[in-house]
């Protein structure tokens, strides 16, 4: 069997795309080198770990925990079982931080929730006078993002920390949040990569508004005057995360659409 004969059998179960990407991995090239490569006859154990990677896809495991990483706002990043892989809609959660933080000398940025290290690691790598913070309760993902940071070379502070209650004395110039916020029973559940994420990193309470409240209302008293909490979440809770963040204080609440049109971002200020 050639490399090409593989391809078009693994494209009538999965994406081409997929199907390309787990070739490349099991592979060790490029999608260059599947071009150069489609004629030449596969070895068995190539084909074995080649079919091994089809089967799991066919099943709906993830591409990214499949080949180990993500590409995140231009970083490529490792990713596991234990954190949330990385999507697009967060990109605009990292332009809106950066375009609030760009001209301060050192800003002081807080990650909270961190997961892989996205967040923080697209922050730091686009504003390196940045001082970032990353928190996150679970030790599997803490691990995963420090050696994400460390394969980057950027420096980052990782603290394990239930939200904000290990920041207590800390003020930041910006904090933000990537935090559950699907509802207990959602379909999406059931549905794609979520089956295979961490629930503790999806599901946000009955509403999906628990860990958002958690944070609305810890947030203010660690923000300096003039910063900002920036917080992504579901596509119809908006209105409710833009009254919780008045409620808490804050001003300048607004909210910012994806790419879908779907107001995915929520923020607001602290007073000066």
């Amino acid at each position: 069997m050639t490399l090409d004969d593989w391809l078009r059998s693994a494209r009538t179960r999965i994406e081409g795309r997929d199907a390309q990407v787990l070739a490349a991995h099991a592979l060790g090239c490029d999608r260059a080198g599947l071009i150069a490569r489609g004629r030449e006859q596969l070895a068995e154990p190539a084909v074995v770990a080649l079919d091994a990677l089809l089967e799991r896809r066919a099943a709906g495991e993830p591409v990214a925990y499949l080949v180990g990483r993500r590409e995140f706002f231009g970083l490529d990043l490792a990713v596991a079982p234990g954190v949330l892989i990385p999507r697009p809609d967060t990109e605009l959660l990292v332009e809106l931080a950066l375009a609030r933080i760009r001209d301060l000398d050192a800003p002081r940025v807080l990650d909270a929730g961190t997961g892989s290290g996205a967040i923080a690691l697209a922050i730091k790598a686009n504003c390196p006078q940045a001082q970032v913070t990353a928190l996150d309760r679970s030790d599997v993902a803490l691990q995963i993002a420090r050696g994400n940071a460390q394969r980057l070379g950027l420096e980052i502070a990782f603290i394990a920390s239930n939200w904000l209650e290990g920041m207590t004395g800390h003020e930041f110039d910006c904090i933000v949040s990537n935090p559950p916020y699907i509802r207990v029973g959602d379909e999406h559940l059931a549905q794609g990569d979520l089956r295979f994420e961490p629930e503790a990193a999806l599901i946000g309470g009955a509403d999906g508004l628990d860990d958002l409240r958690r944070l609305c209302g810890s947030a203010p008293e660690r923000i300096a005057p003039g910063g900002w909490l920036l917080c992504e979440h579901g596509h119809d809770q908006a209105p409710a995360v833009r009254a919780l963040m008045r409620c808490t204080g804050l001003t300048d609440v607004s909210s910012w659409r994806d790419l879908a049109g779907i107001e995915r971002v929520t923020g607001g200020a602290m007073a000066r």
